[in-house]
């Protein structure tokens, strides 16, 4: 018995010796990988023809797609089975039955003990070093097709006195034609001792060659299976590379890269990851595999070399249009393909037959054709030499742009690949106004300050680049993905040209005033845009913006400097023309009077949303603004209008495809969440936002702050701290005076309860607290004057609280501002009870109404804590213990696991039994799906991949496998398919609809 390990890929190697008796010659190779992934009907399938007998499998795909894997496999589960391997070398000249020959020489040095006939003789040419054991050769015969009739004949006795059970012909496509047919003979005869496996290229098969005969018809008493292996998917893509890496985890978006770049071939799925560990480009993060930059890959010296070589074979004509096609690297037309290539006519329409026919070209739709692979068409471009490419480059933009509407995006590439680069430079900016215009601003600032620094301009090119760059910065998105300074040198460097127009240099000093203000930098933000405002005169539009700017409410300036800024603003609007502008500078306007909790600012943001879009950039300045009034409403705690204006907000998103806005609104829906006590899966939503480099700074920040919070009120003090600390550090640094709040008040609450004042003083509260009152911004003292009017308390500072909360009444006392309000009264109670007023109790009863109105039954739930400490201290224990106990309940029950803990601790004091109960997770469902499991299977029953799904339910790809794991554990199943039939039968899915 013969059975041998190998590769993914083509080819194979010595096989196993075996002892006592066996056929030997041959050495262990070892396997690359440890399981075939993607194959196990086809495995199947092979190893039950094989252990039957008497049958022809026929494997058939194209390069890489791993026959002889699957082939070594299976005969590893027939290990009992006397297997003869005979590989078929690409030689130019084969020899007569060569393959076979090799292959009984590797199996029997020697033909003792065989007892083969005289007809045997005929074998000597074969086996000359068989001589002296062969019977005498044969008469010569006149005719050459008996001697080879009688030679097959010969060969075919050798084989049943070997006792081969099992013939296995690899890389058929390159038998010669003897072997050939000798196998139509054996499968013609009716009389089948053996079985026989074929592997073959089916576009690799010559013309003429008589394996189409073989492989054409069905043999004579042999049972026939024909298997047609196809590439990998996206899921096995993953298990192989988890299988190459010997690793429990790949990260989901390495397997789509590559399976995106390999098309699921395991050849080149290996090639690649062996390159990529060679060059360090994989790395292991966070318990799973990935790359460390989602960049090009590069092509494998070994994949490289094997796709040339199949296109060497063909004629130069074939080889041309081959070279064009992996130029475009796009599926391209007939028309296109031969324009580039240079081969029109018949001429051209054979040498793409020839490349269809070699399998290196494939039909895409509608006529469409491009290369079998990318990594192929890459090797091939890469082997173009540059004049030759310069010239393929310049011929496809020559016929790219007599196209209607023109493709800018691949006219560009071949513009800049042709060296033209005034073409490119135009197309580019094309590019990056249609790359804005689908959101896609970091793409649109990358595009152009490619442009803006790769070739000299007139000042007016110069400016107007300088312009959108500025724009779309300043827009947010790409501002904080590594192009910021990026940006900022460029707008410096066309600001410093003295030929610049007044006009012009007051538009970009704005524009880099606004980039700067978001980037924090305070200390020159105020002064660039101060400086913009008169080279704006003639610009009311520019000016108005440039006011706004400095009225925003950040930076050192009193709330009389930011509130004169604006209402100069107001002065110029009317001077405002179009509707778009007046819209942007409304918005602008409503959200800084909301700022300073001005009800104003409500009236100036119906009338933005009164009026209604009639253009895609009034609905995306609509949808700014929604997002915005959402987010101030949250502060104003009006929760009710901050869902409507949210939920219009995501509408607004996906009805007009402008996803770059999704994070944010999908931060401050779970900020609102938070606030309402919808706690259940919010980190699942927060995380992915907090991790992403595409979400806006605004929106991470945001994101983080909630998942600190999350992690402090389950008791991951350490971790939350930290997180907190670090982002006091950087919103501190860069003046976001509202985005401090977060995590002054959670630091200092935290410092409280530890029975540390000096941290809430001194290091987390002054500054912020200092600065709100300088600025009169009121409205976000919600959740940060509390916990510094106690720390002030437990300091002894009495006057200064007073004097806080005589400012902080004052303000509110003409506004209807629920949250704020709220505030007040948790205040007011505090004082009462650090002044041992008999009235505290109450106090923090009116504090819990005016949370619960709102609704915030966190804040609710610690005001009714402090009530019950209170009444313990004035003698009403029982009604004090009743209290706690139903606000420790209801804590547990939202997810405060600390705040729960210490309430119980209390209790327990007090003589008080508590019943722990699971708030939620696995553990709370015991073997039941949890209600975000089911979310997660009934989505992947409709196909979603886990990004998809990650992407619908705003959690990390990650959390999506791990509530899959967990659906699969709970109902014993294995795979995913598994898990969907499981789920279905046991009618835990939706009805399909008719």
């Amino acid at each position: 018995m013969v059975t041998q390990t190998g590769r993914h890929h083509e080819g194979s190697g010595p096989v196993r010796g075996a002892e006592h008796g066996e056929p030997s010659g041959g050495v262990m190779v070892e396997a690359v990988t440890p399981g075939l992934v993607g194959r196990d009907d086809a495995l199947a399938g092979v190893v039950r023809a094989l252990r039957s007998g008497g049958s022809l499998v026929l494997i058939e795909g194209e390069p890489g797609i791993g026959k002889s894997r699957l082939l070594h496999e299976a005969l590893g589960a027939v290990a009992d089975h006397a297997v003869l391997l005979a590989p078929c070398p690409p030689v130019r000249e084969p020899f007569p039955l060569g393959p076979v020959v090799d292959g009984v020489r590797r199996l029997r040095p020697a033909p003792y003990s065989l007892r083969l006939s005289l007809l045997a003789g005929a074998l000597r040419p074969l086996f000359p070093e068989w001589a002296g054991e062969l019977p005498s050769a044969l008469e010569t015969l006149e005719d050459p097709r008996e001697t080879r009739h009688r030679l097959l004949r010969a060969m075919t006795e050798l084989f049943e006195r070997l006792g081969v059970q099992t013939l296995v012909i690899e890389d058929a496509h390159w038998a010669d034609a003897a072997t050939l047919e000798w196998l139509l003979t054996l499968c013609a005869s009716g009389d089948p001792r053996m079985s026989i496996v074929l592997t073959y290229r089916p576009h690799d098969v010559p013309e003429g060659s008589l394996l189409r005969l073989l492989t054409s018809r069905r043999p004579v008493g042999m049972t026939l299976t024909r298997l047609e292996l196809s590439p990998l998917d996206v899921r096995q893509t993953g298990e192989l590379v988890r299988s190459i890496l010997g690793a429990d985890e790949v990260s989901e978006e390495f397997a789509e890269l590559l399976h995106q770049r390999t098309d699921g071939i395991p050849l080149a799925l290996e090639e690649t990851i062996r390159s990529m560990r060679e060059r360090g480009d994989i790395v292991h993060r966070d318990g799973e595999w990935t790359r460390r930059a989602l960049d090009e890959l590069r092509v494998s010296p070994t994949l490289r070399d094997s796709v040339l070589e199949r296109v060497e074979r063909l004629a130069a004509v074939a080889r041309r249009v081959l070279e064009a096609a992996a130029l475009l690297g796009e599926p391209a037309d007939v028309a296109l393909l031969q324009a580039v290539a240079g081969v029109e006519g018949e001429a051209g329409l054979h040498a793409i037959a020839r490349g269809l026919a070699a399998g290196l070209l494939r039909e895409v739709s509608g006529g469409q054709l491009a290369f079998r692979h990318a990594l192929d068409a890459e090797a091939v471009a890469d082997a173009i030499p540059a004049s030759e490419r310069w010239r393929l480059h310049q011929r496809a933009a020559k016929h790219l742009q007599n196209l209607d509407p023109r493709p800018v995006t691949r006219l560009m590439r071949h513009l800049r690949g042709a060296n033209d680069m005034s073409g490119w430079s135009a197309y580019s900016e094309q590019a990056a106004d249609l790359a804005w215009e689908s959101g896609d601003d970091r793409t649109a600032v990358a595009l152009l300050l490619d442009v803006l620094s790769e070739v000299e301009h007139p000042v007016e090119a110069r400016v107007r680049l300088a312009r959108k760059i500025g724009r779309f910065a300043a827009a947010g998105g790409a501002s904080f993905a590594g192009t910021a300074t990026d940006v900022t040198s460029a707008l410096r460097s066309v600001l410093a040209r003295a030929d610049l127009p007044a006009g012009d240099r007051g538009e970009i000093r704005l524009l880099l005033g606004r980039l700067l203000l978001q980037l924090g930098q305070f200390d020159v933000v105020y002064q660039e845009i101060e400086a913009a405002v008169p080279d704006l005169v003639a610009r009311p539009t520019l000016a108005v913006k440039a006011m706004l700017s400095l009225a925003v409410p950040r930076g050192p300036w009193p709330a009389s400097t930011h509130l004169a800024w604006l209402e100069r603003a107001n002065e110029l609007m009317s001077q405002v023309r179009t509707r778009t502008e007046l819209l942007e500078l409304t918005v602008d306007r409503a959200l800084i009077l909301l700022m300073f909790g001005e009800e104003a600012g409500w009236q100036a943001a119906r009338e933005v949303l009164r009026d209604g879009a009639r253009t895609v950039a009034e609905r995306r300045q609509i949808l700014r603004g929604l997002i915005n009034f959402g987010h101030m409403a949250i502060s104003w705690g009006l929760y009710e209008q901050a869902e409507q204006f949210l939920a219009g907000a995501v509408g607004e998103i996906h009805a007009t495809g402008y996803k770059r806005l999704l994070g944010i609104a999908s931060s401050t829906r779970s900020r609102l969440d938070w606030y309402v006590g919808a706690w259940s899966g919010l980190a699942d939503k927060v995380a992915p936002v907090s991790e992403s480099a595409a979400s806006l700074h605004e929106a991470r920040i945001e994101a983080s702050g909630l998942l600190a919070l999350l992690d402090l009120a389950e008791g991951r003090r350490s971790a939350a701290k930290r997180r907190l600390r670090d982002l006091l550090d950087e919103t501190g640094r860069r003046g976001m005076v509202d985005a401090m709040v977060v995590p002054a008040a959670a630091l200092g609450r935290a410092g409280l309860l530890d029975g540390a004042v000096d941290e809430p003083l001194a290091d987390v509260t002054a500054d912020l607290v200092a600065t709100i009152a300088r600025k009169g911004l009121w409205l976000w003292a919600t959740d940060v004057l509390p916990v510094r009017v106690e720390a002030l308390l437990a300091a002894g500072a009495d006057a200064e609280v007073d004097a806080l909360l005589g400012q902080f009444a004052l303000w509110l006392d003409d506004r209807t501002a629920p949250a704020p309000d709220a505030a007040l009264a948790t205040c007011r109670a505090i004082v009462a009870e650090a002044r041992s007023h008999h009235d505290a109790a109450e106090l923090f009863a009116d504090a819990a109404a005016a949370w619960a109105a709102l609704p915030r039954p966190y804040d609710e739930l610690l005001a009714l804590e402090r009530r019950g400490r209170c009444l313990i201290t004035t003698g009403r224990r029982d009604e004090a213990l009743r209290l706690l106990s139903d606000a420790e309940r209801r804590l547990r029950e939202l997810g405060a696991k600390r705040d729960a803990d210490r309430i119980a601790h209390v209790l327990r004091g007090h003589g008080t039994e508590v019943v722990r109960t699971w708030r939620r997770g696995p553990q709370g469902y015991g073997d039941q799906l949890s209600p975000r499991e089911l979310e997660v299977v009934e989505l992947a029953a409709r196909g979603m991949t886990n990004r998809q799904i990650a992407e619908t339910l705003f959690i990390s790809h990650r959390t999506v496998g791990q509530h899959l794991s967990g659906a699969m554990r709970k109902l014993g199943v294995s795979s995913r398919t598994a898990l969907v039939v499981a789920a279905s039968r046991a009618g835990l899915l939706p009805p399909e609809p008719e």
